[in-house]
């Protein structure tokens, strides 16, 4: 099965029905010979995002740090109160945002943006004041962080959007990792399949651990900059690293 087999829906019906800005994320590295596997158990009614009869999108993620790489440390040391500063295109339709992304009382992912004018190499005083603002917000002091770009990320990215349980389902796949200097990692022989629901468990969280695959520990912005940067500490990534990447 494609994801084509399945019905379509709407940007606005899937915002209408699963924004979930504030949710419970669960992260799965799969070969990507094991997805038709996923894909043709989906639970009953699952539908894909269509925009102008596409059915996959590229993204782009700049990701944003201080010079101290708090943003990074946080995550490697997991720390309660960690963060994630970036802009995002959505590359097809040219759209914008500055992210902010905090965790939440929970555990629960906490993500807010703005729209985004900028060249993608500052946040611009608009992104900087709203970074501010929104980490200030969820309990981490801003002050003394200075954002400037550490690393991008680009891949394509296709959500399913599950109705039995309100919950939204992305497939990532061709993720890549590049510094501003040029240097480059890879994943092409595996996708990213990111459940993401308000509550503990999903209906494709469960069939995921019925064919054997369970959450790992991977950050689009920490395990791809422990890739390029191999000084950092990764111990949480290092799995990832040495099973699924490719550097050129």
């Amino acid at each position: 099965m494609t994801v084509t087999t399945f019905a379509p829906v709407s940007l606005a019906e899937l915002v209408g029905e699963a924004a979930l800005l504030t949710r419970l994320d669960r992260k799965y590295l799969l070969p990507a010979g094991a997805l038709p596997t996923l894909l043709d158990r989906m639970p009953a009614g699952v539908r894909v995002l269509e925009i102008d009869g596409r059915q996959a999108f590229g993204y782009r993620s700049i990701y944003f740090d201080t010079a101290g790489l708090d943003a990074y440390h946080a995550a490697a040391r997991r720390r309660r109160r960690r963060f994630k500063v970036r802009v995002r295109t959505y590359l097809d339709s040219g759209l914008n945002f500055v992210e902010v992304k905090t965790r939440g009382g929970r555990g629960q992912t906490v993500k807010e943006r703005i729209p985004y004018a900028g060249n993608g190499v500052d946040l611009g005083s608009a992104g900087r004041a709203y970074a501010a603002q929104t980490l200030d917000a969820a309990g981490i002091s801003p002050e003394g962080l200075d954002f400037h770009p550490v690393m991008a990320t680009h891949y394509r990215r296709t959500t399913l959007y599950v109705p039995s349980t309100g919950s939204r389902v992305t497939i990532d796949t061709g993720l890549t990792w590049q510094l501003p200097d040029g240097a480059t990692v890879h994943m092409p022989h595996s996708v990213i399949v990111e459940t993401k629901s308000g509550r503990a468990a999903s209906d494709v969280d469960r069939l995921l651990w019925s064919l054997g695959h369970r959450p790992c520990s991977i950050s689009k912005y920490a395990t791809g900059l422990a890739a390029l940067r191999p000084e950092l500490p990764s111990n949480h990534w290092r799995p990832v690293l040495r099973n699924f990447t490719k550097g050129l």
